[in-house]
């Protein structure tokens, strides 16, 4: 799947539903369980500065890919494989860091993996459900953002049965280290972020909590205490009537924004 050709169906229509960045906080912890990525994003970026960059960045991808028009997809196509290049180190048994490459389409599969999973499990908590066909098919889609970053065809599990036996498989395997547990408090404190931003981030750690498969809860220390599950359940509550009241304008306005940020540059 070539994907700098415009991309129809069902992950074009969705894609854009602001609903889905319920899952955003999920995705992001996932793949800093994986031991490579965590050791590659806390020593290769910004992320430990600023890590909503990393959000931003995940956002741009999923929506340029998702809904966005040729010159937004091969932008963000461009940018992310030009910031993966270098990201390689050798294993280092002194530190326990494994070897890693950003280009390693194992890794990349595990992206895509929990961008498809965090996503599809907002989508049906929030949005109307789909027909058996229709989430096979959404599940096809999702594809892309691994082959974007040219993980090779096969690659991907082939239908919803094989993924969902790959990601259990996976789940089993993570880590978390130190310095990954610190970056995911990092993500929630938001120190250089605007303070509306900041005002929310509480809010958003308690959603994402919720959201983790228990042994990735365990892994990062949190605990999922009455009151988080009180605030989830509101969130998700208003988030579904929001769905069927708001016009597809106020709906899709962060897609917008983070596409108009693409147009300008303005990724990393």
């Amino acid at each position: 799947m070539d994907p700098r050709q415009p991309q129809e169906g069902l992950l074009r229509r969705i894609a854009p539903e602001a609903s889905l960045l319920l899952g955003a906080g999920r995705a992001i912890l996932l793949q800093l369980a994986e031991p490579r990525i965590g050791t590659a994003v806390v020593r290769h970026s910004n992320f430990v500065a600023d890590p909503l960059s990393r959000l931003h960045n995940t956002l741009a991808y999923v929506y340029a890919l998702g809904a966005g028009n040729e010159r937004q997809r091969e932008r963000v196509v461009n940018f992310v494989d030009a910031a993966h290049r270098p990201v390689r180190a050798p294993r280092d048994p002194r530190h326990g860091t494994p070897a890693y490459s950003a280009r390693d389409p194992r890794l990349q599969v595990w992206v895509a993996a929990t961008l498809y999973d965090s996503a599809t499990l907002a989508a049906r908590l929030t949005l109307p459900a789909l027909e058996a066909n229709d989430e096979e098919a959404l599940y096809r889609e999702y594809a892309v953002l691994g082959s974007a970053l040219q993980m090779p065809d096969g690659f991907w599990p082939a239908d919803r049965a094989e993924f969902e036996r790959y990601f259990q498989q996976m789940l089993e395997q993570l880590q978390v280290t130190e310095e990954v547990r610190q970056a995911a408090d990092e993500l929630f404190t938001g120190r250089h972020a605007p303070w509306w931003i900041r005002a929310v981030l509480p809010l958003v750690r308690d959603v994402t909590i919720a959201q983790l498969p228990p042994r990735v809860r365990e892994l990062y220390g949190y605990r999922l205490t009455p009151t988080v599950r009180r605030r989830y359940g509101a969130v998700v509550r208003v988030l579904r009537t929001a769905n069927r009241v708001l016009p597809r304008a106020v709906r899709h306005a962060p897609m917008r924004y983070s596409l108009r940020r693409i147009d300008e540059g303005r990724l990393g």
